[in-house]
């Protein structure tokens, strides 16, 4: 890089870029965000605990009459359905071993809806209101998300055999 070097207003060396923007300050900001994201995964991973109890409440509420107590699509309602419902203990299982954490959550909210041909599963939007927490939706993005959805989907996270 053959930029010029100066001196900001704070007396930080840095280099300009060709428009005069100076690189440095991009750089501090793209360090302050990686920051600010990895703090607020830490501060969520201590409320896990919290949101697992209050996800189950939520799961007993809009999913177990389908799904069962347990998750695995015994619930009463099932017999009803034109297709059963899904094994939700086997999630992980059926993905590698690794929990789908983005996708279980879209299928919940019903942006998943249209994928699959038959998907019975209706949107759960009581879910979408109130408070939201920041998730990683993808790396390195931290997305403001339903805290409601987000305890439902650790919940059902907790329950993979």
């Amino acid at each position: 890089n053959d930029a010029p070097l100066s001196r900001d207003r704070g007396g930080i060396l840095c280099s300009s870029d060709r428009n005069g923007r100076q690189i440095q300050r991009r750089r501090e900001m793209q360090a302050l965000r990686m920051i600010l994201a990895l703090g607020a995964a830490a501060l969520l991973s201590g409320c896990i605990e919290q949101t697992v109890s209050s996800g189950r409440a939520d799961y007993m509420d809009f999913c177990a009459g389908c799904h069962g107590e347990s998750g695995r699509g015994d619930g009463p309602a099932a017999v009803s359905l034109d297709a059963p419902p899904s094994d939700l203990t086997r999630i992980s299982a059926q993905n590698g071993g690794a929990f789908p954490f983005v996708a279980v959550m879209a299928k919940i909210d019903g942006y998943a809806k249209g994928e699959e041909a038959h998907s019975g599963m209706p949107a759960f939007w009581p879910l979408l209101e109130g408070r939201t927490v920041m998730i990683e939706t993808d790396p390195g993005v931290m997305t403001p998300t339903p805290e409601r959805l987000v305890a439902l989907a650790r919940y059902i996270e907790s329950i993979q055999e």
